[in-house]
């Protein structure tokens, strides 16, 4: 799409050099004092909470904890951290100019500046064949300097700090802004004009993912505000859309990200941020609202909102995941679309919610300084989409929302899920995807199909014998449809050949009296017991042929069967916990050893006969 546009367009005229920025700096006094009133306490409470806090000391035994133990945040904490204390000091400058803050900036950015490197521990690897594992190489090799998500966010910041800052910061000594400069010139912006080898760029591999727009969008943001040069510009925006062409390539013509709504921020989200900039640095001439699929992917997580803080969580997702509201917002503006204007309000929290996630400076200038003019009215989750290409459908009757899957399980961050479904009873949880858990080494290595919460066997999908679905795309769902209030699909290629599935079809529904209805039937070479699985957020009570959990009843009806079971799962990870404190529960059917299985089950509101 950029490439075509770029071989019909003089790039280099379009641009508008030097980069206005939009942000006022800081002495620009009455602009920051336009800050929104609780915009401005939020900052300044936690800027001084941060405060209370020195910079903290990064060890190279913290770096290397991950190459030893596979622990990510004994070294991210601190490093996040530091980036965090640097973004709320430069705000807390800009809104009251005292000389302790600016103090605060100048450690912040020092400190940051004497890294090593400023890609984190669990990134300090290459992905090609041959490259050195994370035990072979501990530590960051300062001779060949590498480009990973945060050391792109990092120049980004970095950047802003100095444009925000850079006149107090030279009234002191004009040392910290160049050595900036130099720093910034020399880890990102050289590496990334003359190396075509980090696989995110796409010169190497297709199978690209949230990377190439994350970093890209960060890399460009730091080259407008820090490059003069008309010619080196262009060059750098050029080079940065020939990439995220290669990223579209890979994004499905519907818009769905199979790494989830919550991956949407750095995926989708980060589009935005460079369409954007495309936009301010040209003056409004590099716009591209009106393609299909730029539209589809801005507007994907309000097709996937199931109401509240609940998103359908499928892969590597939260099912209370941040969702950057005010990219939603500007999402909304730049499609000229109201109800996604009215969505990303909808979800705007509070200013701290967004130093929650990775820092992203930008995003936060942009919420306070980005004034919109959003429609009257509230959004409503969407009541029926089907996202052909991700395979992903969703029905909402009367006071129940079902969302299901077919896909593959090859997708980026995947889950053996295919044929996964959630159940949602006025938008309260019934049957669940599990989701994230803390990032270890264990989560992107060979054994990450042993995390219990990865595997097909928590999902609530059938398991055929002993054999759980295995990874990879040529495991997926076949025959996939959407039907009315529903879909259908055949998840017998998702498990292994020695499984001898001929056959697992599976159909779902929801009545127009808001039930929902599942029928499995399965075909199998060899007699053996079929597992079938329902995920649960509630504990079920078993009353002979059905169950009463939470708000609702579960109906079944199966062939013939030897045991209903349940199984708490204790929910002990910290980042499971925020969306499901407590307890998980599986339950589960197991039919007798056949060559075919036939398994129903209704989900309805309780009523008094259940």
């Amino acid at each position: 799409m950029f490439e075509a546009y770029l071989a019909e367009h003089d790039l280099q005229k379009l641009l508008k050099v030097p980069y206005r920025c939009p942000f006022p700096d800081c002495t620009d006094r009455e602009e920051w004092a336009r800050v929104a009133d609780e915009d401005r306490r939020a900052i300044l409470e936690a800027a001084s909470e941060a405060k209370k806090k020195p910079y903290p000391v990064l060890l190279a035994t913290d770096y290397m904890a991950f190459a030893r133990s596979g622990n990510r945040k004994v070294f991210e904490d601190p490093y996040f951290f530091r980036r965090k204390k640097l973004i709320l000091s430069t705000l807390a400058y800009c809104l009251e100019e005292k000389d302790e803050d600016l103090d605060e900036v100048i450690n912040g950015l020092w400190c940051i500046m004497e890294e090593t490197s400023w890609v984190i521990s669990a990134h300090n690897v290459d992905s090609h064949a041959g490259a050195p594992t994370a035990q072979e190489k501990p530590l960051p090799d300062v001779r060949s300097p590498m480009i990973d998500l945060f050391a792109a966010q990092t120049a980004m910041i970095l950047s802003f700090v100095v444009y925000l800052t850079g006149a107090a910061l030279d009234s002191v000594t004009p040392q910290v802004t160049r050595r900036v400069h130099l720093e910034i010139e020399k880890r990102i912006l050289v590496p990334f004009e003359t190396r075509d080898d980090f696989w995110w760029m796409g010169f190497l591999r297709k199978d690209l993912c949230n990377w190439t727009p994350w970093i890209v969008s960060n890399v460009l943001v730091t080259a407008a505000l820090g490059i003069q040069d008309r010619l080196r510009l262009a060059g750098m925006v050029r080079r940065s859309l020939l990439m995220v062409d290669r990223w579209l390539d890979v994004v499905p013509g519907d818009g769905g990200c199979d790494e989830g709504v919550a991956y949407w921020n750095m995926a989708g989200g980060a589009l935005m941020d460079i369409l954007q900039l495309l936009s301010e640095m040209t003056e409004g001439r590099m716009l591209f609202s009106e393609e299909p699929k730029i539209r589809n992917i801005l507007s994907f997580p309000r097709t996937m909102w199931l109401g509240g803080e609940w998103f359908a969580n499928f892969a590597d997702c939260d099912a209370k995941p941040y969702v950057c509201a005010e990219r939603i917002l500007y999402a909304g503006k730049y499609l000229k679309d109201p109800a996604l204007m009215q969505f990303g309000q909808t979800l705007s929290g509070p200013v701290r919610q967004d130093l929650s996630d990775t820092p992203q400076m930008w995003r936060m200038l942009n919420r306070l300084f980005g004034h919109h003019d959003v429609p009257d009215g509230v959004t409503q989750p969407v009541s029926d989409s089907w996202l052909p290409d991700l395979q992903v459908r969703l029905v909402r009757k009367g006071r129940m929302t079902v969302c299901g899957k077919g896909g593959h399980n090859g997708e980026s961050h995947n889950h053996n899920d295919v044929g996964s479904f959630v159940v949602f009873l006025d938008g309260n949880p019934v049957a669940v995807d599990i989701g994230n858990m803390t990032y270890t080494a264990k989560t992107f290595s060979p054994r990450r199909y042993e995390l219990f919460n990865t595997r097909s066997r928590n999902h609530s999908v059938p398991q055929i014998g002993d054999w759980e679905q295995c990874v990879g795309p040529e495991h997926g769902a076949t025959e996939v449809e959407a039907r009315k209030n529903g879909m259908t699909m055949d998840l017998s290629h998702a498990y292994p050949l020695e499984a001898g599935a001929l056959s697992v079809r599976r159909t779902w529904t929801v009545s127009d009296e808001g039930m929902f209805g599942l029928e499995d039937e399965v075909a199998i070479k060899e007699k053996v017991p079929v597992t079938f699985v329902l995920m649960l957020r509630d504990k079920p009570e078993i009353q002979e042929n059905q169950a009463v959990s939470g708000n609702t009843c579960i109906r079944w009806t199966l062939q013939e069967h030897v045991k209903v079971d349940v199984e708490e799962i204790r929910i002990e990870d910290a980042r499971l916990a925020r969306s499901y404190p407590g307890s998980l529960w599986r339950l589960s059917w197991v039919s007798e050893a056949n060559y075919t299985h036939r398994f129903g089950l209704i989900i309805s509101p309780r009523s008094e006969d259940c």
